[in-house]
């Protein structure tokens, strides 16, 4: 056979229209769109590896978060917590892989499980506080059906989008300091660099020298340099622990190394103890309140992520809207239903997703690599123990340093436009919210443009969010107007 020249073509499904790709891709390049999307097979795997090293951490934190008694004074089980954690981000992350195709991973929203432990479990059993996280999951997917959350995440100006991208940055970049110990809560100031003006341990020492590796690898341009510089940070750490240069007691959230055995079966006692009956006893208002609460708690926080994750990864168009939002939209609310189903809190998109982007993953593959190994976790749960806190926050202010890069897109001489930023990335971190940060930028954005008599320019869905965020500001006084306690 006389051996034909193949000219490179452009598929209906391949993301970003109008690319030019080579014919005789392979199945799984096609499905995920990995060469229009500028990426490889080796970028996705790191990317996903990445990004799971990145969150390994909620495997302890969610747990700990829920660990606290309810209004009948009954606990969940840490094992099956764990099992229910690691269960339900597997689930949920494989799901966007596979159906939503785009490197956004998912979890126990600590937002979410945050409103659990301190506003709902008060008043509730467990059981019908992971009923409500059904409940808030299925008014998510609701928003989703009826195309009112894609309207709304399309209708913030891009420049806010951008503002919301620099905002996560600087809100992970905090957690990333404050989770290693290099900033701390301070007695006489907010925060303080270490316990006492100065660093403490070398843990934190670990954190900074991790940091400083990969920010020398990305300036030399070395591939794979984030996931290189947890793997090396580890390595030390491990060193570090078992020649007892540091004590098991001085790392944050456990020492790096093994206790018994890298193996255990899973325990999903947790599974389907959902209640939707009792609620009565609480009020109607109170059970609207708290399902008002953890709707702004998962729509808002996964839409600023899943805005700045996607603006990092080159897949959103100038005026920041993604392929395939409404499937990631839909995902991430179903991911409130299955937390709850499954005994661990509602899931949301993380922000650690960037960590994976920033290592080059930007289809789906990567999550699907993410999904698996928190799958695997199902049964090799001590060995999540290892990467210790302080490395994987170093990963966290890298990954904020490089979305802080998005203020080049901004008009800073355009007041209307440079005040809404503004406090858009500032309170994030100073608030410790990202809806916080995006309920900020929105309302003042309205307000200035309103004062500036350029009214037509806000547009109905922007009104409709400052009403939204106006209530939420103001929701204490109103809890206290209407004896709601």
């Amino acid at each position: 056979m006389t051996q034909q020249s193949v000219e490179p073509r452009t598929t209906a499904d391949d993301a970003g229209a109008g690319t030019r790709v080579p014919a005789g891709r392979s199945w799984l390049d096609r499905y995920f769109h990995i060469t229009p999307r500028g990426s490889s097979l080796a970028r996705e795997v790191r990317g996903g590896v990445t990004t799971f090293m990145a969150m390994a951490y909620i495997l302890l934190l969610n747990p700990l978060i829920l660990s606290g008694k309810d209004v009948a004074g009954d606990t969940l089980a840490q094992k099956a917590l764990i099992t229910a954690t690691a269960f339900a981000a597997a689930l949920t992350t494989l799901l966007m892989g596979l159906v939503g195709r785009v490197p956004l991973a998912l979890a126990a929203g600590l937002s979410v499980s945050g409103v659990l432990s301190s506003q709902v479990v008060p008043q509730m059993t467990w059981p019908q506080a992971m009923g409500m996280c059904v409940v808030y999951g299925a008014v998510i997917m609701l928003l989703v059906v009826t195309g009112l959350r894609e309207m709304i995440m399309n209708a913030i100006p891009p420049a806010l989008k951008h503002g919301i991208t620099m905002g996560i940055g600087l809100f992970i970049a905090l957690i990333g300091f404050y989770k290693s110990g290099f900033v701390h809560q301070g007695r006489a100031t907010p925060v303080t660099l270490g316990p006492a003006g100065e660093l403490a341990g070398w843990p934190v020492l670990l954190f900074a020298g991790t940091l400083l590796l990969i920010f020398v690898l990305q300036a030399r341009n070395v591939p794979g340099a984030i996931l290189a510089g947890i793997v090396a940070g580890t390595v030390v750490a491990a060193v570090l622990n078992a020649t007892g240069v540091v004590k098991a007691a001085a790392w944050a959230a456990g020492a790096p190394a093994l206790h018994g055995s890298a193996v255990s079966m899973p325990d999903f006692s947790l599974f389907g103890h959902v209640d939707f009956g009792g609620w009565g006893s609480v009020g109607a208002m109170t059970v609207g309140l708290i399902v008002f609460t953890l709707v702004l708690a998962g729509f808002f926080d996964a839409m600023a992520t899943i805005i700045g994750v996607g603006t990092e990864a080159g897949l959103a168009d100038g005026e920041g809207r993604m392929p395939g939002l409404s499937k990631a939209l839909f995902i991430d609310g179903a991911g409130g239903a299955i937390g709850g189903v499954a005994g661990g809190s509602g899931q949301t998109v993380f922000i650690e997703s960037a960590t994976g982007v920033g290592e080059g993953a930007r289809t789906g593959l990567a999550s699907v690599v993410t999904g698996l190994l928190f799958a695997a976790c199902l049964f090799f749960t001590p060995l999540t123990a290892l990467v210790p806190q302080e490395v994987a926050s170093a990963a966290l202010v890298v990954i904020g340093a490089m979305m802080l890069m998005n203020a080049r897109h901004v008009d800073w001489a355009d007041r209307a436009t440079a005040i809404p930023v503004f406090l858009t990335v500032v309170l994030m971190p100073f608030t410790y919210s990202i809806t916080a940060g995006v309920a900020a930028g929105v309302v003042s954005f309205t307000v200035i443009k309103a004062a500036q008599g350029r009214a037509r320019e806000i547009g109905a869905f922007m009104w409709g969010l400052t009403a939204v965020f106006l209530v939420y500001f103001a929701l204490h006084p109103v809890e206290g107007w209407l004896g709601v306690h």
